[in-house]
């Protein structure tokens, strides 16, 4: 194990008298003090003080290992903070923590809010549209957001997203002598004169927000017809079945709703989106953005199989376009036992490749047949898609 180097010390705006004994140990004994200006000034760190590097980045700490280094982040490091991107470039000794009360602790402290019943979201670089996978009415969360702008921007894309009656407050300064808080409503929101640091919680009201069911309406997504219909999304997302943690390959991803749904079904799931189409796969990256989640959506402008043993291996496959001896011979050869892989296709030469290989490999069939009504005259009447063919089975 390697002997400690690097002290990463969690401080609020108490600055060092908030600190413990052993924080305050590491910062006298420190050659030299990263952090940002205000948490410089905080602890006093004077001439020995290092301000982060604009884009962000690590890499002058890690090369002053050898010396006595303190890294200063806001409350727990390792919550929305820098303790994570330094564990993942360090070795087990060489780094010591010492973290704080966290944002979200002290916000959840003042609200008298079940920390554990609330939603956390570190927004200051992030795009608010995390938010819209998990906001509905009656639920309570807690975002660090960058500035006080920034605060009304929020307020602003809740009224957007259908959240207008929410109530937010607005905590500035947390554990500090300046520490403020203030309550307004989204579509009243006035507050000119909101200071850094600042905590935005919302206590969310309003008909906005995402069913969690599979198959989301077809009019949510940017699309030029080439979608997999709502009813027909719901069916292969059932048969996908994504657990917590899990990763799609996409092929022919079309609009990226399969992707997209698919995300949204599990947290911590991740999907790789193949689609040759220049313009589609624009329209794929635009959903993913609308959606949230184009940092969890990775798009690959390219065609199958050529491309597909520079991925990560899946836990499942989609198969929305493409299907050919040549593409399930090359899934066949990479994929590991227990992957799941879903097939749709709405041609005969594509239903005859699926009952061969369904004979050769297992699996099952589902001949999936579809009507809406629509206007006839002064009447309705029902009016059929094409038949809907779609094979599954586990490798």
């Amino acid at each position: 194990m390697s002997e400690a180097w690097l002290s990463v010390i969690g401080v609020n705006d108490d600055g060092l008298s908030g600190l413990s004994a052993a924080s305050r140990s590491a910062i006298d004994n420190a050659d030299s003090i990263f952090g940002g200006s205000r948490h410089l000034k905080l602890v006093q760190a004077g001439e020995r003080g290092c301000p982060w590097p604009v884009p962000f980045s690590v890499e002058q700490v890690l090369a002053r290992r050898g010396e006595q280094v303190v890294v200063l982040a806001s409350g727990d490091p390792f919550w929305y903070g820098v303790g994570g991107t330094l564990s993942d470039r360090l070795v087990p000794g060489e780094w010591t923590v010492f973290p704080a009360p966290s944002s979200f602790s002290l916000a959840a402290s003042r609200l008298g809010w079940r920390l554990e019943e609330t939603v956390c979201f570190g927004l200051h670089a992030a795009p608010f549209s995390r938010l819209r996978g998990v906001l509905s009415k009656g639920v309570r969360a807690i975002c660090l957001v960058r500035d006080g702008d920034a605060v009304a921007q929020l307020a602003q894309w809740l009224v957007e997203h259908d959240f207008g009656p929410s109530g937010l407050t607005v905590l500035e300064g947390l554990g500090g002598a300046n520490e403020r808080i203030r309550s307004q409503v989204s579509n009243q929101y006035s507050l000119s004169d909101v200071k850094y640091p600042v905590s935005v919680a919302i206590e969310c009201d309003g008909p906005g927000g995402l069913s969690r069911a599979c198959g989301l309406s077809d009019d949510l997504f940017e699309h030029d017809g080439q979608i997999t219909k709502q009813p027909i999304r719901a069916m292969t997302l059932s048969a996908l079945a994504p657990k917590p943690g899990e990763k799609l390959w996409d092929i022919g991803a079309g609009s990226g709703s399969i992707s997209i749904e698919w995300l949204l079904a599990a947290p911590g799931t991740r999907a790789w989106a193949l689609e040759s189409d220049a313009t589609r796969a624009q329209r794929i990256h635009r959903n993913a953005e609308r959606f949230g989640l184009d940092h969890r959506l990775n798009l690959i402008e390219a065609t199958a199989p050529h491309s597909l043993r520079e991925l990560p291996i899946p836990d499942a496959v989609m198969v929305s376009g493409g299907a050919s001896e040549a593409l399930f011979e090359a899934l066949w050869s990479i994929l590991p036992a227990g992957c799941r892989v879903v097939a749709n296709a709405v041609t005969l030469e594509s239903e005859a490749l699926f009952s061969q290989w369904a004979a050769s490999r297992g699996g099952s069939l589902l001949r999936l047949e579809m009507s809406r009504a629509h206007p006839l005259g002064s009447k309705r009447g029902w009016r059929s898609a094409m038949p809907i063919v779609q094979w599954s089975v586990t490798i």
